[in-house]
């Protein structure tokens, strides 16, 4: 059973052995992660001067439970524009809490803005 969901900027602090990446690190095994979540973990390590091939083969071995994003969870994150519009959560923060709130499980994440943030979810910011 999935004791978390994961945040991209959470999987970057791991995969980049940056501050909080020891949180990550603990429950990464039982978590949950969106593919959208993947897709910007990818696209941040190409950012990052990964190849293309490299960054793929990261993600795409990452040891936590890919999901879907399906018409429930579109339609879930759709709905978090409203509450997350002056902080400027990105497509991605919002699918990430959007599951996190379908599944009743807490997320991690690097982003500290989240943290005041009421979508229904606990958050627990890793720095």
């Amino acid at each position: 059973m999935a004791e978390a969901v994961l945040d991209a900027s959470a999987v970057l602090a791991l995969l980049q052995d940056e501050q909080g990446a020891d949180q990550v690190e603990t429950v990464i095994e039982d978590a949950l992660i969106s593919v959208v979540n993947v897709s910007e973990i990818l696209a941040k390590l190409i950012d990052k001067g990964a190849s293309t091939a490299e960054a793929t083969l990261i993600a795409a071995s990452l040891p936590c439970q890919t999901v879907d994003m399906d018409l429930d969870l579109a339609l879930r994150c759709g709905q978090l524009r409203g509450p997350t519009r002056d902080q400027g959560l990105s497509l991605g923060d919002r699918a990430c809490l959007a599951l996190a709130a379908r599944e009743r499980l807490p997320v991690l994440t690097a982003d500290k803005v989240w943290a005041a943030i009421d979508a229904g979810v606990v958050v627990n910011v890793i720095r």
